[in-house]
């Protein structure tokens, strides 16, 4: 009796264990959300992917990585174009031998010649590279100059000159590198850190009389100084060297500065569009601590196999994958810079002239702040980076500072520049334009137009030499106001009958030009947008 009833005792145990996993099975199987799950074939724009039960077949796999590695290329170049930018930039003033920590001043003005992104014919450029691998350099800029240093990654450091703590009056300035230990001057020099051991500083010296450069260049000679910080030395206290916190240096004049002539010269500053892109992109790496850019932004360079200490060697997939992928990003920014979809990197709601500055701040995050009656009224902070117009803006402009994106009247320079004519076509370089400014022109130094050329964003290459027109008298002749104040640019292949030769710009028949406006010192009516251009309107 006992042993019959332990035996159905047993069975009932084991229906009943058998019964419940059956149940937990069928509960676990009609349980999971569809949404969570893996169809056996999905349709995507890189192919059709195939998985068994969730797992991907080897063609699969193949075009998932291959899509993988193809993403980051495209990140790579499209994220930090201005590191590339800036190493091109340097480069190219090797080029002609200006040496890192040397000076390259264009004494008759920069021309059409080199290939330089939105560079002008107005003001004398003063450039230098800067290397800090053995310490802090000294920066010594003249009166009268607007001037930025950039690092490696073509972010701000510092401003020079008029925007800048010597307010115009010239001033000392030290650049020291990533993590330099030794102590640092009080009061002699201004101070900046920057956060790479390479970069440039550049600066704009204005025409005296807006007509002649050799003054100016004699004063940029003469008080312009580029040399190694002298620790201990100028700059440091006795008190400091007696509370034991410096040493004290041999006060010494410091070793000339080695100046060369740009003016004339052929240089290429642009970044590539080719596979030495990457190839530049690695030499960044190289040379600057791995710590030098955001982890967020270097895990794709390193993705594609660009990372500090190590070899570049991408195998033939790789080099397959990284040249289509260039192709791709730099028709994108191309895109983003030629022909924006964002409203906002317009200046006027109903006008093609733009500058996503307004928008996005010098950092491409939040809008420059207002200028008021009772004071500098700020943007919140929006969080986010606008990739779309810092990406635009390196692909086409060379300098970043909040001197190029600020609403304070009569102090830096401001720009506008347009894409297309009044009826949304490209400018052809076959056809003639015309702009109108209004009379009483916002700019309390001078103004100006500059044509570019849209292949290469450098100044439009023509028999003029100087693709400008402006209030200045040099480098070609004032522009002629008319009867009601206004004033009249034409844009095109032949000077137009009755316009005089400061009013016109000459274009190229097959080539496309972007005309860009620059107000200097730019006045409250441009910003409170009671005055503005008129749109680039076809003529023939």
């Amino acid at each position: 009796m006992k042993t019959g009833n332990t035996r159905n005792a047993r069975r009932f145990l084991a229906g009943a264990l058998l019964s419940a996993f059956a149940a937990a099975s069928a509960y676990t199987q009609t349980s999971v959300p569809p949404s969570v799950t893996t169809p056996d074939q999905v349709e995507t724009r890189i192919g059709t992917l195939a998985f068994h039960d969730g797992q991907p077949s080897k063609e699969t796999l193949e075009k998932v990585y291959d899509h993988l590695d193809f993403s980051h290329a495209v990140r790579a170049f499209s994220d930090t174009l201005q590191g590339v930018s800036i190493h091109a930039v340097r480069k190219g003033i090797a080029s002609v031998g200006a040496k890192d920590n040397e000076v390259i001043v264009f004494s008759e003005l920069m021309d059409a010649k080199s290939l330089f992104l939105t560079a002008n014919a107005d003001t004398i450029y003063i450039i230098g590279g800067l290397d800090l691998s053995k310490g802090p350099m000294v920066i010594e800029v003249p009166p009268q100059v607007l001037g930025t240093v950039q690092d490696a990654w073509f972010r701000w450091v510092i401003d020079m000159g008029l925007p800048g703590p010597d307010r115009g009056q010239g001033g000392k300035y030290l650049i020291v590198p990533p993590n330099y230990k030794g102590v640092l001057p009080a009061g002699e020099f201004n101070v900046a850190h920057s956060k790479t051991t390479h970069g440039i500083w550049f600066a704009r010296a204005f025409l005296q009389d807006g007509n002649d450069p050799k003054p100016v260049v004699e004063r940029i000679k003469q008080f312009t100084k580029v040399y190694a910080y002298n620790p201990g030395g100028v700059g440091t206290a006795i008190a400091e060297f007696l509370a034991g916190r410096a040493k004290l240096g041999p006060i010494s004049p410091p070793p000339a500065t080695v100046f060369h002539e740009g003016s004339g010269k052929v240089m290429n500053t642009l970044p590539p569009n080719d596979w030495t892109y990457y190839e530049m992109l690695n030499e960044v790496v190289q040379q600057e601590p791995a710590t030098s850019l955001d982890p967020e932004l270097m895990g794709p360079i390193a993705a594609i196999g660009i990372v500090k200490g190590q070899p570049f060697a991408p195998d033939a997939r790789m080099k397959k994958i990284l040249t289509e992928a260039l192709a791709v990003a730099n028709a994108t920014s191309r895109s983003l810079f030629m022909n924006p979809r964002d409203r906002s990197w317009y200046y006027y709601e109903d006008a093609n002239w733009q500058n996503m500055l307004f928008a996005t701040g010098y950092e491409f995050e939040t809008p420059i702040p207002l200028i008021t009656k009772e004071g500098v009224k700020p943007f919140p902070t929006t969080g986010f980076r606008q990739l779309d117009a810092r990406e635009a803006f390196f692909y086409g402009v060379t300098g970043i500072t909040p001197a190029m994106a600020m609403r304070l009247p009569g102090i830096g320079s401001t720009y506008l520049w347009t894409m297309v004519d009044s009826e949304n076509n490209y400018c052809d370089g076959a056809k003639t334009y015309k702009v109108t400014l209004p009379k009483d022109i916002p700019a309390e130094k001078f103004w100006s137009f500059t044509l570019y050329d849209t292949m290469t964003r450098s100044m439009l290459d023509t028999p003029q030499r100087y693709p400008r027109a402006g209030s200045q008298s040099y480098p070609s002749p004032a522009a002629d106001s008319n009867e009601d104040g206004s004033t009249t640019i034409y844009f095109g292949p032949e000077q137009p009958a009755g316009v005089k030769r400061g009013n016109w710009i000459q274009t190229i028949p097959g080539k496309g030009f972007i005309p860009c406006l620059r107000l200097y010192s730019p006045l409250e009516p441009f910003f409170n947008k009671t005055w503005r251009p008129s749109e680039v309107e076809l003529l023939k």
